[in-house]
C-alpha cells in the first residue's frame, strides 16, 4: 500500500525525465486547496493531486475546482486502489498517473495525457507570484514600481499593462527562477 510520501520522489524523478527543464514546488496554496506539486515548465504550469491508497476523494471536487482555476494542465496522480475508478472522478482534460511499488522501485504508468485546462485564469497564475517576483516584471517591462502598492495592485497593473502571452511568458521564467534562499539566514 503505497502512502504519499512512497510516491513523491519517484513521482517527481519520472515527471523530470518525461518534461525535460522543470521546476518543482511542493505544497502549493492555490484558492481553498493545497497542490501537492506544482510544476513549471515551458509548457505552463501543472498542478498534480496525489490520491494515494490510503487517501480518499472527500475534497476531490473542490480541488478539481481550485486546480483547473490556477494550472494550465492537471495530473492526479494514484495508486493501484484507486486506478479502476479515478476517471469518474476527474474531468477529461485532466492527466492520470497510476503508480506501483516494484520490489522498492515506483512505476508509474501514464493513463491519460493531460489536455489545457478551460478554466485557468493568467490573473489566477500571476496571484501566485511573489510581491517581488511582481516587481521584477515590472521592472523588465519598463513600468513604474509601485514600491507603496500592495501585491493585488500590481498585479492588476501588469495585467492592464503588459501582453497576456509575453507576461504569462515572463511569469513562468520568474517561476523557474524562484529563490527561497532570500529567507535564509545568514
Amino acid at each position: 500500500m503505497l502512502r504519499d510520501a512512497d510516491i513523491r520522489d519517484g513521482l517527481c524523478d519520472y515527471l523530470e525525465t518525461k518534461y525535460g527543464k522543470i521546476r518543482f514546488f511542493e505544497e502549493l496554496t492555490m484558492g481553498k486547496s493545497r497542490a501537492d506539486i506544482v510544476i513549471v515548465t515551458d509548457l505552463g504550469l501543472m498542478g498534480v493531486e496525489i490520491k494515494s491508497d490510503a487517501d480518499t476523494y472527500e475534497r476531490l471536487s473542490r480541488q478539481v475546482r481550485d486546480y483547473d482555476r490556477f494550472f494550465d494542465y492537471n495530473y492526479v496522480v494514484v495508486g493501484t486502489s484507486h486506478a479502476g475508478h479515478i476517471k469518474e472522478h476527474v474531468p477529461e482534460h485532466w492527466g492520470i498517473i497510476t503508480v506501483e511499488d516494484d520490489g522498492g522501485k515506483l512505476d508509474c504508468y501514464d493513463m491519460r495525457s493531460p489536455q489545457r485546462s478551460p478554466k485557468v485564469k493568467l490573473t489566477n497564475q500571476m496571484g501566485l507570484l511573489w510581491k517581488r517576483e511582481l516587481a521584477v516584471l515590472q521592472e523588465e517591462n519598463g513600468l513604474y514600481k509601485y514600491s507603496d502598492k500592495s501585491k493585488t495592485y500590481r498585479k492588476k497593473y501588469l495585467m492592464e499593462s503588459v501582453d497576456k502571452e509575453l507576461l504569462k511568458k515572463q511569469m513562468l521564467e520568474v517561476l523557474f527562477e524562484r529563490d527561497y534562499s532570500i529567507f535564509e539566514e545568514d
